[in-house]
């Protein structure tokens, strides 16, 4: 396996490199090798020195990775002249077309729980968020916005109907994978059909592509009705396909549900390449203090295995994902996980020893 590793900025070193550790420790116990990588030098802090945000050639050699394993980019001291962040993960995004944002997001025992209800503890879905249109097809990073001066910025919303289709069909081949391994498997298609032409147009294009899987329970929600679910009654959902802006903000909110975003896994899937990283920000207060959560990217360095099992047709890929997952799962349950970030004790390398301790002590998994 051929890895693009961008560590980026600030905790994103940190928590890459925690990562990487957690998956070369996995893929050890399952009886396989470890990745080749391919360090990608990437960032605000790499702008800061040459003006650029990505090295040159980086981003011909992310695209001929197996997959790109990203850490954080950001830092809020360095800017653009028009203020905005430096984010040349979001022109990944867009040249690799990887319109399949996935966001787990699930309750651990132990781990903080904001809701009060007992239910809270089963909470376990998926935010599809479409990650290469919408409201992001706008992004300063395109230079697409339509109008900009000192009295008015016009920016627009895009939906396509070969990118919706193609996330739609994700979306109900997902439903339907959970469904296989236990889980509801129901589809929510989350939009704004009742205000907006371009969101009536992305239900639309759900609806045909419904036709197609009428073994897959469906329903509707309005966004800002959903906002409100999430918070009434998130174990009713399992996974909900919506648009880019929609998916950018109620992913952090269903995350705060769970813990926060040192759990926020995500990994962002094309036809011909994965994107995976933690959903958080770079956190330049704590970076190299060994004070980050690193189980967000470990939880992307899992769905990675998982994405290059299918890519790649190595099934033993998916025993190591699932291993992590486990070791996380009893690390929580045993107590043996108490991340600074929810008032514990326990910092980067803690975190990633522990988890790598699981890990080994587990049963072995033969390489099939």
């Amino acid at each position: 396996m051929r890895i693009a590793l961008i560590k980026g900025d600030g905790i994103g070193v940190d928590v890459a490199e925690a990562a990487m550790a957690v998956v070369e420790a996995a893929l050890a116990k399952t009886g396989q090798l470890p990745p080749q990588y391919d360090e990608i030098q990437a960032g605000a802090g790499y702008y800061k020195e040459n003006e650029r945000d990505i090295e040159p050639g980086g981003e011909e050699r992310a695209e001929v990775a197996d997959a790109i394993f990203l850490g954080a980019i950001g830092l809020p001291s360095i800017r653009h002249a028009d203020g905005t962040e430096i984010s040349p993960h979001l022109r990944l995004r867009d040249r690799f077309e990887l319109y399949a944002g996935v966001r787990p997001v699930k309750a651990y025992p132990n781990a903080p729980q904001r809701l009060a209800d007992p239910r809270a503890a089963n909470i376990d879905l998926i935010i599809l968020r479409e990650s290469t249109e919408g409201l992001f097809y706008s992004a300063a990073t395109h230079n697409r916005t339509l109008l900009a001066n000192d009295d008015e910025v016009r920016d627009v919303l895009r939906i396509t109907r070969k990118t919706t289709t193609k996330l739609h069909e994700f979306a109900f081949n997902l439903a339907r994978k959970r469904r296989d391994k236990g889980s509801a498997g129901t589809l929510t298609c989350v939009d704004k059909a009742n205000v907006f032409t371009s969101l009536a147009f992305f239900r639309q294009i759900f609806d045909e592509v419904r036709q197609n899987h009428p073994d897959v329970a469906v329903g509707y929600n309005y966004v800002d009705a959903q906002a409100l679910d999430l918070v009434r009654k998130p174990w009713d959902f399992d996974v909900l396909v919506m648009e880019n802006m929609f998916g950018d903000i109620l992913s952090d909110l269903a995350g705060g549900l769970v813990g926060g975003m040192g759990m926020a896994a995500c990994a962002e899937i094309g036809d011909k390449n994965g994107l995976f990283q933690p959903a958080h920000g770079s956190a330049p207060d704590i970076m190299g203090q060994d004070k980050a959560n690193p189980l967000a990217a470990i939880l992307s360095g899992a769905l990675m295995l998982d994405y290059l099992a299918e890519t790649q047709d190595q099934p033993a890929l998916s025993d190591a994902a699932d291993l992590i997952n486990a070791a996380v799962e009893t690390g929580f349950q045993n107590n043996m996980l108490r991340p600074m970030e929810f008032g514990g004790d326990m910092g980067t390398r803690a975190i990633t020893k522990t988890l790598i301790s699981v890990i080994s002590e587990t049963a072995q998994v033969a390489a099939q």
